[in-house]
């Protein structure tokens, strides 16, 4: 499987839906088939001329995905999986308002021909059960944040009472699922060093690490500036003519920034580097959720250099 963007001379877009995957192939030509695995295998893989310089790319559909992703990376072919949000950017910068299957594999296909998005590194099936920790934790987050607004909203104590005990089922849930995600990260081989070093850093718990090991992969691979675009820190500029508007943050991995977003209320407290940078930003006259995003950036920075330098965190 080539690494190289520039090696790429074959590109196919997937629409993934639930029983079938709608593909665009060579010269604009689109086929359908079932989201199987002898599907996928019949009449996805093996019908690819050249399966070592093609790219084949879908959008992120929250699992339906998975067993295609899995069978590209078991033939060794390079896939990406893309936030739907730039597709559709992508699709009105077209001028494609119309929306079918077909019509958004051949979007798709041509997205991947002009973007060239990066291919993504197979994951071990360890990483994978640590995703599933993570994407479970995260479910149950929402759930509980659901039923609290809901409790908020009702005067019924019937149903008050009926929603405190879900909510009870629930916490306890995520509790577990925390202690498994713990469980994980203590005996995963292939991860620990990076573990080791993570934890190193006050205010990174296990949730923290888990979501960075599983959400996070380029960590230590980039550089500040694309790390923090990557996760959605990075201050956008909003200029026009001789008019400065406010950065703000936006798009990125939301699973991180959250994630991110509690470790660094922890480290304000606790990590000496974070809590002066955090408390300068506060005496300077920033606003508490501007420096708090600084702060953010600033641990998040922290974690990237020394996993890069492969080096236990070190208090200044």
């Amino acid at each position: 499987m080539k690494d190289q963007q520039t090696a790429f001379t074959c590109f196919v877009g997937v629409d993934v839906a639930k029983a079938k995957l709608d593909i665009c192939w060579k010269n604009n030509q689109t086929t359908e088939i079932k989201n199987t695995k002898g599907g996928i295998v019949k009449d996805l893989i093996k019908r690819l001329d050249e399966p070592g310089s093609t790219l084949v790319v879908m959008e992120a559909t929250g699992g339906y995905e998975k067993e295609l992703v899995s069978l590209l990376h078991e033939h060794e072919i390079a896939v990406s999986v893309v936030n739907p949000r730039r597709i559709r950017d992508f699709a009105k910068a077209l001028g494609k308002d119309a929306k079918t299957d077909p019509i958004d594999a051949r979007v798709i296909a041509y997205f991947a021909e002009v973007m060239k998005p990066e291919p993504q590194i197979a994951k071990a099936s360890s990483d994978e059960k640590l995703e599933s920790l993570v994407n479970r934790r995260l479910q149950l987050l929402d759930l509980i944040g659901q039923e609290e607004n809901r409790f908020k909203q009702t005067t019924d104590q019937e149903i008050k009472k009926c929603i405190r005990k879900l909510l009870k089922t629930l916490r306890a849930q995520k509790k577990d699922i925390e202690g498994r995600i713990e469980a994980h990260l203590a005996k995963d081989i292939g991860n620990a060093r990076k573990v080791e070093i993570l934890k190193s850093v006050k205010g990174v718990g296990p949730v923290m690490v888990g979501t960075v090991i599983a959400k996070l992969p380029e960590l230590g691979s980039l550089n500040r500036e694309q790390i923090a675009k990557l996760v959605g820190v990075a201050p956008i500029n909003n200029d026009t003519g001789q008019r400065t508007g406010k950065r703000r943050i936006m798009a990125g991995r939301a699973d991180v920034r959250r994630a991110l977003y509690m470790s660094t209320l922890v480290a304000t407290r606790f990590n000496p580097q974070i809590k002066v940078f955090y408390q300068r930003l506060l005496a300077r006259g920033k606003e508490k959720m501007v420096a708090l995003v600084a702060a953010m950036r600033k641990l998040l920075t922290v974690l990237n250099t020394i996993i890069k330098k492969d080096e236990l965190w070190q208090a200044p």
